[in-house]
């Protein structure tokens, strides 16, 4: 015995063997026999055969594995290998006994095992280091060096402040980021752990082998039995009213009834919910659908549109950067070279080039938006916090922006648009027509038919209802009643325990009935071939001559309606099925069936002890005597029904310009009448299936991806593909990434005919452009799409563990609002981090200009290092926090998204950003230029300077009220009382703005300004208030290619009138205070001149006398 094998070796009772009621045995009992009778035997394997045939055999089997495709699965077993004896031939297994036990690690090293390599885990320093991939921080990194390097050239004792500052920016970002993607790195680990390790029964040599899962090989016999997790992927050799649960990787919420003809499958992550069997396993570990999906989650994501965007940001001001360098560089030097004006008589070539060298530095250095990623992360961070409560739980910071310029969202069906339940919906109940059993209204019948109803319902049915207690602790938890067996069952067991049933004990009523016991009723279970079930209910009494015999009758509604002969009127009593009557029933039957309902009748037939003996009969007895002349009880159309807010949901996702998609593994009808109620399959949309959208080719896809609305019978790879070919994302880039996803096809000829193609194909064909595709969905099944999405959102009550860790935001409410609450947040956000840029780049601008104009006329900069640390303090941290906190407003979704590849800084901004800093400039240069005049102090001098420093902050604190508004709108105090980070910021700015400029002293090289001094200065900042209403009169729109998705014609532009007339009100009035003011500088100004004259002719006539 190997190694690998040294597992416990079971001889088992017979596996699964059941016996009904009626004294039906299991054929699955033949299993052990067969491995009892020949335990001595031992079977041997070719194992050159085995290997000189694996490469093939790997190809056949995939052939007749795949997702979605059962037709083309089965097709592929029928004929490829004449059914499973065939397979079993082709795999060297012996049906009876199993393999051989010594084949095992030639199996093992051959087909694959049974497990799934995690991958190595990236260190808190690694991460760290990753985290300077980052363009931006790079170009902070080596601007600050080279700020420290002149700063401390320069001027030893406070040259390091510019440096420092911007390292110390660069840390924090770096830190937070690492620690970020630290948690993630570690959550992840707990998805690529092996950690749901079972143990498995086995069949080799003919024995029953216990083994642990990991342990499995291609071509082992596996028993499972109901309750058990399917280990991995396999075809069926046996099966006894075997039930799979398969949502977990097709999204469908019922159980999937499997035989050896029909559907012989059973895939890996599924669950068995009734019956047993034995399979013979064909895909392990990574080859198997779970593993598929699993090799999904594992590859490394690209750039958010959000990081691809501050990318070409800091590239672009670089260059900007650079450029004034380069200018001001040749501009010192064709002054000193050509001009040589006399102020640089005395200052060599050499010496002046190192000086203009020095300044073009530092120009560089101011032009780098340093507070810009420290803006993102406190942006980001705010609203993550604020998320929480509106239900988003964002686990990816970078998910919350993303979002907001989603284009496109790719939604599951079962557990997201539906409650992942079966529901009763519509009904006809005692010849009573009820539209709404959703809301659960009392039905209006007499108590006796009622009380046939529910006998109906609560004896014909092997589901449980269990109510769960609520936690305290666990906020995800799902509180509503769980359904238990048959979800069919369940759901009518639900409707008659709710308020449409009085409240109905249906497990008291089936208690009655004593099932099981001796001299109690009988049960015939549901059967799918049948498409029916029925018992038999013993009315108890101690006269046997009074016993009462009843049997009640669920299935398929035209089966139980073709055997019925009468009907249940509404006051209990039974009346002829006639043919009008037939009629209105299979009429209402068919518009059931329209609907997309699953039909169910319920039936009975009083007093059957008196056409044969109920206590010993068989069940041929009952099929053939006792299943007809039924009397028509009720009519049930059940379905997976909408969440009460999608229709909504959906409605604004559409209204904001997003592109909603249903992506499902349920039938086509079934989709498309859910789509259709939700709103979103319109009159020119396209619905197809997963089998044809696998045969498309990229080119195909691409035309029709406008219309595509549903995608039904999807696989987990038909979601993964549609996301790929929309995003651009993970698709082949090289010959050899294209052969490894498609494995024994020809790329010279196949390259442009499989899905999902490739990246240049790609870029041609859609520009180079993707949309930004938010992923929605709850199953194991969704976990490869919504790791490859820009955004994954999971449903936090009825997600899987695998979905949530897949994801990047989980909606912990189960509701489609929230992610309309997720999109505009993440409008919110995009919009805050462009505030934030429109009011850094107006300061660098400045900032930038001032400086190139000093250094070509030969002036020292007005601002000092301390001076200048305080306005990146500004620009930055409080800049940042101000306005990368502001709220969401409610027109956000009023507009499209924005491309992928769209500027952040859109054409207002630019024309906001040029207009502030004329003004500023302007102020500037006439303070730097007529100040030491207006203010009677020394051309620069300090108090001259602190007069220019104390203008100039000033315009920064009112140009931060006009940030808060990018476009057109001219309303800087709007939701002031929602922002309290921002007044508390401008209330700290301003305080601590008087305390420098009073108190600062030689630190801050400031001047103590008079009152007189403090009013002129902060009305000259104030200005920039009505500078920001005039700017947007000029006529200046966004882009139309800036904007992606639907074109949403249907939105309102908002005006503010009212607004308007009050500022065009203020504006003179503002114009004639600011105006009265310069009159009383010149007066002022004039009286001071006439002291001077005065005191001057006094001192003249003194000299005189003497």
């Amino acid at each position: 015995m190997s190694e690998e094998d040294s597992a416990l070796l079971l001889l088992l009772d017979p596996i699964g063997s059941t016996s009904s009621m009626f004294g039906a045995s299991s054929s699955s009992s033949n299993v052990s026999k067969a491995a009892a009778s020949s335990s001595s035997s031992v079977i041997t394997t070719d194992a050159s055969k085995l290997e000189q045939d694996a490469a093939n055999l790997r190809i056949m089997i995939q052939s007749m594995n795949q997702a979605q495709s059962l037709s083309s699965n089965l097709h592929s077993l029928q004929n490829q290998y004449d059914n499973q004896a065939g397979l079993a031939k082709a795999l060297q297994v012996d049906l009876t006994r199993g393999i051989d036990v010594a084949s095992v690690p030639v199996r093992r090293s051959l087909l694959g095992c049974n497990e799934l390599v995690a991958p190595s885990r990236a260190t808190f320093y690694e991460l760290l280091l990753q985290t300077f991939d980052d363009a931006t921080l790079r170009i902070l990194i080596i601007a600050a060096l080279i700020s420290l390097a002149i700063g401390m050239y320069d001027d030893p004792t406070a040259g390091y402040v510019e440096g420092c500052a911007i390292l110390a920016a660069v840390s924090i970002v770096s830190v937070v980021t690492a620690l970020n993607d630290y948690q993630k790195e570690s959550q992840f680990r707990e998805l690529s752990a092996v950690n749901d390790q079972m143990d498995v029964v086995v069949m080799r040599n003919g024995l029953h082998w216990q083994v642990p899962s990991t342990e499995i090989v291609v071509g082992d016999l596996v028993c499972i039995e109901a309750g058990d997790e399917i280990p991995c992927d396999g075809v069926l050799i046996k099966a006894d009213g075997l039930q799979v649960d398969e949502s977990a990787l097709t999204g469908e919420p019922v159980d999937i009834d499997k035989d050896l003809d029909n559907d012989p499958f059973v895939l890996s992550g599924c669950t068995a919910e009734a019956g047993n069997g034995v399979f013979l396993a064909i895909a392990v570990g990574k080859d198997s659908q779970w593993g598929i999906i699993k090799s999904h989650l594992d590859k490394e994501q690209g750039q958010t549109p959000l990081q691809e965007k501050l990318d070409d940001m800091a590239a672009m001001i670089g260059y900007i950067g650079m450029a004034a360098a380069g200018a001001t560089f040749v501009a010192m030097m064709s002054i000193k070279i050509i001009v040589d004006p006399p102020y640089l008589h005395h200052v060599s070539v050499l010496s002046y080039a190192l000086e203009a060298f020095i300044i073009g530095v530092t120009i560089v250095v101011v032009a780098v938006p340093e507070g810009l990623p420290l803006a993102v992360t406190i942006s980001l961070a705010f609203s993550t916090k604020k998320m929480l409560a509106d239900q988003n739980l964002i686990r990816h910071l970078s998910a919350c922006e993303t979002m907001g310029n989603a284009t496109n969202i790719c939604s599951d069906k079962t557990g997201t648009l539906t409650e992942n339940r079966m529901t009763v919906v519509r009904g006809v109940f005692a010849d009573t027509l009820c539209d709404d059993c959703v809301n659960r209204v009392p039905m209006l019948v007499s108590a006796k038919a009622f009380d046939v109803i529910l006998n109906c319902i609560s004896m014909c049915s092997t589901a449980k209802i269990a109510h769960v207690e609520p936690s305290s602790t666990n906020e995800l938890q799902d509180v509503r009643p769980q359904m238990i067996g048959n979800k069919t069952e369940a759901a009518l067991l639900l409707l008659a325990q709710s308020a449409w049933g009085r409240f109905d004990d249906t497990d008291v009523r089936r208690e009655s009935a004593r099932f099981g016991e001796a001299g109690g009723s009988r049960l015939l279970p549901f059967s799918s071939q049948r498409k029916r079930m029925s018992v038999l209910v013993k009315t108890h009494s101690d006269d046997p001559r009074s016993v009462k015999w009843t049997l009640y009758h669920k299935g398929a509604a035209e089966l139980v309606l073709a055997s019925c002969t009468t009907f249940l009127d509404i006051d209990g009593s039974e009346k002829p099925l006639t043919a009008q009557k037939r009629a209105e029933f299979e009429a209402i039957l068919k518009d059931f069936a329209n609907d997309a309902l699953r039909c169910v009748a319920l039936a009975h037939r009083s007093n059957v002890q008196n056409v044969l003996d109920p206590a010993n009969c068989t069940i041929k007895d009952i099929e053939n005597k006792l299943e007809r002349n039924l009397c028509f009880d009720a009519l049930a159309g059940i379905m997976d029904p909408l969440r009460e807010d999608v229709i909504e949901a959906v409605a604004n996702c559409q209204r904001s310009g997003i592109f909603v998609r249903m992506v499902t593994g349920d039938n086509l009808d079934t989709a498309v009448a859910i789509a259709k109620q939700a709103g979103i399959l319109t009159k020119d949309g396209l619905a197809m299936i997963g089998e044809d959208f696998r045969k498309l080719s990229p080119a195909q896809l691409d035309e029709i991806l406008p219309r595509l609305q549903v995608l039904a019978r999807s696989s987990p790879d038909d979601k993964h593909t549609l996301v790929q070919r929309l995003t651009g994302r993970l698709l082949p880039e090289t010959r050899e990434a294209w052969m490894e996803a498609h494995p024994g096809c020809d790329y010279e000829t196949q390259k442009d005919m499989l899905l999902p193609g490739y990246k240049q194909e790609w870029d041609v064909s859609r520009g180079g452009v993707g949309e930004v595709v938010g992923v929605t969905g709850d199953g194991t099944n969704d976990a490869p799409a919504l790791k490859a999405a820009d955004v994954g959102l999971s449903m936090g009550l009825s997600g899987t563990d695998v979905a949530k860790k897949a994801s990047d935001i989980i909606i912990m409410d189960d509701r489609f609002s929230s992610i309309v609450k997720a999109v505009l947040w993440g409008r919110s956000v995009f919009d805050n981090i462009r505030k934030f840029l429109q009011f850094q780049l107006t300061v660098n601008v400045v900032a930038l200009t001032i400086t190139f104009m000093a250094a070509v006329v030969g002036y020292q900069p007005p601002l000092n290092a301390v001076m200048m640390l305080w306005v990146n303090l500004i620009m930055d941290t409080m800049g940042a926090l101000a306005l990368g906190t502001e709220p969401p407003l409610p027109e956000l979704l009023e507009r499209r998204p924005y491309r992928r590849d769209a500027s952040l800084i859109s054409r207002p901004m630019w024309r906001n950003i040029i207009c502030q800093a004329i003004y500023q400039l302007s102020l500037l240069v006439f303070l730097l230029k007529e100040g030491p005049r207006m203010f009677k102090c020394e051309d620069g001098s300090r108090h001259h300077f602190t007069i220019v420093f104390n203008a100039f902050v000033f315009c920064q604190v009112f140009n931060e009220f006009n940030a808060r508004e990018i476009g057109d709108r001219f309303d800087p105090i709007r939701s002031l009382s929602r922002s309290p980070t921002f007044l508390l910021v401008i209330l700290f700015t301003v305080v601590a703005q008087f305390c420098i400029v009073e108190f600062g002293g030689d630190f801050t090289q400031t001047y103590k300004l008079s009152w007189q001094e403090w009013r002129l200065t902060v009305a000259m900042g104030a200005m920039s208030l009505p500078v920001g209403f005039l700017m947007r009169l000029i006529p200046v729109s966004e882009d139309p290619c800036s904007f992606a998705g639907i074109d949403n014609k249907n939105g309102k532009k908002r005006g503010n009138r009212m607004l308007l007339w009050l500022v065009l009100f203020l504006v003179p009035i503002f114009a004639a205070i600011v105006l009265q003011l310069f009159r009383e500088i010149e007066e002022i100004t004039h009286h001071f001149d006439s002291m001077d004259d005065a005191q001057e002719e006094v001192y003249t006539s003194f000299d005189d006398e003497l």
